[in-house]
């Protein structure tokens, strides 16, 4: 499959999601990287920015998407087979239920969803069932949207949070390629 794979500012999965991003290359897959501005652009306690961007561009040979004029193309051209958002952020799950587009990623979905293509969420959230809980709502009921399968990942510390299950994002991908969502989406085992 032709995969656009987003990754957007939850900082504390980097280094979950880059071995999956590297399973899905071992798989064959042809996987174009997408960080968002802040994934590209902020350096954090868990690494720097730059250094992130090199290790997705050593896992796909290709250079990392990171502006709204470079995803644009996605919807005219039909890139991918499948685009992911993992990890996504409730700032940018809220840009996805609400249709907004000031973003890269944001710009990815929508031009994604335009083909009636499918989209595949990662969530990692502190707020998806609190404040981002209406979002979520929005986008389990929207066509060609799908998730990784999520759980609480500490409910005694952070009741509202929840976490993709990342470890189950490839076969997710497939189920979700074929339209199908993988069950159970509640109950996963995040890290």
């Amino acid at each position: 499959m032709k995969i656009g794979f987003c990754i957007t500012g939850s900082f504390c999965t980097f280094g979950t999601i880059f071995p999956i991003l590297a399973d899905f290359a071992v798989a064959g897959e042809d996987l174009q990287v997408i960080f968002s501005e802040n994934a590209y652009n902020l350096d954090t306690r868990f690494g720097q920015a730059a250094d992130w961007a090199s290790r997705a561009q050593i896992i796909t040979n290709k250079d990392v998407w990171h502006t709204i004029a470079q995803v644009e193309p996605i919807g005219p051209a039909g890139l991918f087979d499948l685009l992911i958002v993992a990890p996504c952020t409730g700032n940018t799950l809220a840009k996805i239920a609400g249709g907004i587009t000031d973003t890269c990623i944001a710009m990815a979905v929508k031009a994604q969803l335009r083909n009636e293509k499918p989209v595949l969420i990662g969530l990692s959230t502190n707020d998806a069932l609190s404040g981002s809980a209406q979002n979520l709502g929005k986008l389990l009921n929207r066509r060609n949207i799908y998730f990784v399968p999520m759980g609480q990942d500490d409910p005694q510390n952070k009741p509202s949070s929840l976490v993709a299950d990342f470890s189950l994002t490839l076969k997710a991908a497939r189920a979700a390629a074929s339209g199908l969502q993988l069950q159970p989406l509640l109950g996963g085992n995040p890290p």
